[in-house]
């Protein structure tokens, strides 16, 4: 996922920790080995060479993860969408820094994405591509689906008091610090300015926290910064917000809905209908009216 993976855990045992703590970090390992785009061997990668000839049979937690995506991409009207790969290399952002491509290029790499390209057979275990050219990438949710794995493993293994952080984009935390206090995460400047004071400091106990944001992989145009995350219903990148925080009890939906947030800021509303126990904040430009929308998460004054 070609990010660092981190795990705080408090405890009484400093053996049975760093065990429980090992077997989380294979357990991200393992997952990784499952879903990269750049192992020839994952399944993933097998998916994309061979899903447009036939149907492929995957491993029952492949198929769950893709039903949920698949219900995601329904819930963000095509926000959220892993079918985004084509769209990704086209921009020259799968492994570069990007580049500007030309208009055809950008069409008909949206020929090749979208849910409606996949099908999935609950009974089968089975999937197929409906046409040649369409890839998988799970960029967006691939990270916050490892720590809730390793969650899991953490909490069958009696561990109370942990934190998970992957590439400090999405942090999930159970139970409390050994103070009693709930675990801290700091939201920098939308700017990415390291100087600037946090946008905000959120509070997580049982909660996972996923931070997206236009900066990292990026090239200029022009006067025009393109940043890495692609709108998939536009096919050109992200260009209706700086950043988007989204805090949830699950990792997987809070890495996949601050993606399709930062795209779609239009959405927050929605999203807070549907779920009560959702936090969220939207960063725009400076000039973009409303600059700053929020829900459940108080910002700092100076922002």
């Amino acid at each position: 996922m070609a990010t660092r993976f981190e795990i705080v855990l408090h405890g009484d045992n400093p053996h049975s920790l760093r065990a429980a703590g090992e077997e989380a970090l294979d357990e991200i390992s393992r997952i990784e080995s499952q879903l990269s785009l750049y192992r020839p061997d994952s399944e993933v990668a097998r998916l994309n060479r061979e899903a447009h000839q036939r149907a492929v049979r995957v491993t029952p937690g492949l198929f769950k993860l893709l039903e949920q995506a698949r219900d995601l991409s329904r819930e963000t009207n095509g926000a959220f969408d892993i079918t985004i790969a084509p769209l990704v290399r086209c921009w020259g952002f799968m492994g570069d820094t990007g580049s500007m491509p030309e208009p055809s290029a950008i069409e008909e790499a949206r020929a090749k994405v979208g849910m409606r390209l996949i099908e999935l057979d609950s009974e089968k275990l089975t999937v197929r591509f409906a046409r040649e050219g369409v890839m998988l990438d799970f960029g967006a949710i691939g990270k916050g689906y490892a720590i809730d794995r390793a969650a899991d493993l953490l909490s069958e293994a009696g561990v109370t008091s942990v934190l998970i952080h992957g590439g400090t984009s999405t942090a999930y935390a159970f139970g409390r610090q050994p103070d009693d206090s709930r675990w801290k995460i700091a939201v920098t400047s939308p700017e990415n300015d390291a100087s600037a004071p946090p946008l905000t400091v959120v509070e997580l106990e049982n909660e996972s926290l996923s931070v997206s944001a236009v900066w990292g992989r990026s090239f200029q145009a022009g006067e025009k910064t393109y940043g890495h995350i692609i709108d998939p219903r536009t096919g050109a990148p992200a260009d209706n917000a700086l950043l988007s925080a989204v805090a949830l009890p699950g990792a997987t939906e809070t890495d996949a809905l601050s993606t399709a947030l930062l795209t779609a800021p239009e959405l927050m509303n929605e999203f807070a209908n549907r779920r009560s126990a959702i936090r969220c904040l939207v960063v725009r430009g400076a000039s973009q009216a409303p600059r700053i929308s929020a829900h459940g998460l108080a910002v700092a004054e100076s922002f």
